[in-house]
């Protein structure tokens, strides 16, 4: 299985960008991010049987994450965007999780069962 996901692109400071991947049925998806230089990290993740969503603090009020399961696709949508989300994003998906515990677990966890290729968000004037 291979996630695509894409989106990503330059953008000013504050300004807005919509990350798409592909959508597992039965899977929790999510979104980490590597900067350079620095280990990878958190972002959000969604329920793989509902709207229960997770969020890092840093991205809280910022980022929405959402699935459309009839389109197969998991969106993160980042607004008011900051230099320090200059990263590649990558989506990622793990087997049946459904609570907002497991959700913050997984966002501590590299161990995924499937990982995107990555896309490139630049934040910069």
């Amino acid at each position: 299985v291979q996630l695509q996901a894409s989106g990503g692109g330059l953008v000013q400071p504050g300004g807005s960008l919509r990350l798409s991947c592909t959508a597992l049925g039965g899977y929790a998806m999510s979104w980490f991010r590597q900067a350079p230089g620095k280990q990878r990290e958190g972002v959000a993740a969604i329920s793989s049987k509902d709207d229960t969503t997770y969020y890092e603090d840093y991205v809280k009020g910022r980022f929405t994450i959402s699935r459309d399961n009839a389109k197969d696709t998991v969106y993160l949508q980042m607004d008011k965007l900051k230099p320090e989300d200059t990263a590649t994003y990558y989506c990622a998906a793990l087997w049946d999780i459904t609570s907002e515990q497991g959700l913050r677990a997984m966002m501590r966890s590299s161990a995924m069962d499937y990982w995107g290729k990555g896309t490139q968000v630049t934040v910069s004037s």
